[in-house]
């Protein structure tokens, strides 16, 4: 079986972390049985934040975002980055479909005369989805949900809304990343949609508790993610632990607002910012830690949560949120604080720092259930199941009216 994925979310030569995880399901599902090739929806112009700090700022993001080669491979995937040109995201991210759907077209057609694909993964409504249905390029197409479209996008615009729809109702099938995503797309379209979970790599060697008790977040740093609530919560323990260290993987905008944080709530020598890593020392860096926390909200799933619990690392999201919902209903041991309420994180995280018998039992659980449910080999299976599926229906559709 031959997949053509789309995305404007994946690993660029400047940014190996964006999207690693659509990269990481289309390696999945080659090592599944399917020939997969990738094109990505690259827009090569500077973001209103470079714009903002200056000439010589936007001309640097300029030259890094035209210096990603068109043609690359990625653990032998072969990946097309396809340019198009739309206005700042802010105002016109929901439209991005109308930009990108006359080049894409072309590149989806130019890439079925050398690799015949049999079906289109898309990831997200918008872009992705949008402009395929607008290039109206034949085929059966599976699209993927990851929380934006229907968090976001949909909500921004009605005429927003009414893309993502499209979008959807142009799927053969929709792909929802947790249940609480599934219900959302439910009431954006009349395509059916399923759950399927995202995954993560399973060490095979036994984790090894840290020395020194150390919290870590990987994630963008953005407010949603609500670092600020991590510090706090250390901040009301630092009697209790005062050696307590938080190590922070990634970036963002909220990049200063949180070094100010730690200034001002005098914990600068135990907060450790270590930027955005490459994939394989996040993973060193998780490692390393006592417990993985992201109390954050809008948060459809959540890879770093798979990711801490497959290293053996227990963890900690917010409750109510769809992805850590799923994940606890699973019985994978995820560990759930109320939303933005640093009292009751506080209360969890002391009650699992006190308690390395509990620890223990997570981080053998989470290890379990994650390489039996969501291992990256799991998805890789169930996502090849899945476009079988979506073929054959396509193709039975396909004779029932010649038949008709």
């Amino acid at each position: 079986m031959k997949v053509a994925v789309v995305a404007e979310f994946y690993p660029r030569a400047h940014d190996p972390v964006l999207g690693v995880w659509s990269h990481r399901q289309a390696l999945a599902a080659r090592e599944a049985g399917a020939e997969v090739e990738v094109l990505v929806l690259h827009r090569p112009i500077p973001s209103a934040a470079s714009l903002k700090a200056g000439p010589r700022a936007a001309l640097r993001e300029l030259r890094t975002l035209r210096s990603q080669p068109r043609q690359t491979h990625r653990d032998g995937i072969p990946i097309t980055y396809v340019p198009f040109y739309a206005p700042a995201r802010t105002g016109s991210y929901g439209d991005w479909g109308k930009h990108a759907a006359r080049p894409l077209g072309r590149a989806l057609r130019k890439l079925h005369k050398r690799f015949p694909f049999e079906l289109i993964h898309a990831h997200n409504a918008v872009p992705a989805a949008d402009a395929i249905r607008r290039a109206n390029v034949a085929g059966p197409l599976v699209t993927s949900v990851h929380g934006g479209d229907v968090f976001h996008t949909a909500i921004m615009k009605p005429e927003w809304a009414a893309n993502v729809s499209a979008g959807l109702n142009a799927s053969d099938l929709v792909l929802a990343n947790s249940s609480g995503i599934r219900t959302a797309c439910g009431a954006l379209t009349s395509s059916p949609v399923e759950v399927m979970l995202l995954g993560a790599d399973v060490p095979d060697k036994d984790p090894r508790p840290p020395r020194d008790h150390t919290l870590i977040t990987v994630a963008h740093l953005i407010e949603r993610k609500r670092h600020a609530d991590v510090m706090r919560a250390m901040w009301v323990l630092r009697a209790r632990w005062p050696k307590l260290r938080y190590v922070i993987v990634g970036d963002g905008p909220e990049r200063h607002v949180l070094h100010d944080l730690a200034r001002e709530l005098e914990m600068t020598d135990r907060v450790i910012f270590r930027g955005q890593l490459p994939p394989d020392e996040a993973m060193e860096a998780i490692d390393g830690a006592t417990l993985a926390v992201m109390p954050s909200t809008d948060e459809a799933y959540g890879v770093a949560y798979v990711e801490a619990m497959a290293h053996g690392v227990p963890t900690i999201g917010a409750l109510g949120e769809p992805g850590p919902l799923d994940l606890a209903d699973l019985g994978s041991g995820i560990q759930l604080a109320a939303p933005g309420d640093v009292e009751h994180l506080s209360r969890v995280i002391d009650r699992l720092l006190s308690d390395p018998g509990e620890r223990a039992r997570l981080a053998k659980l989470g290890r379990r259930v994650i390489r039996e449910r969501c291992s990256w080999e799991v998805v890789g299976q169930a996502t090849v199941e899945t476009y079988e599926r979506v073929l054959e229906r396509h193709l039975q559709r396909g004779t029932d009216r010649q038949h008709a």
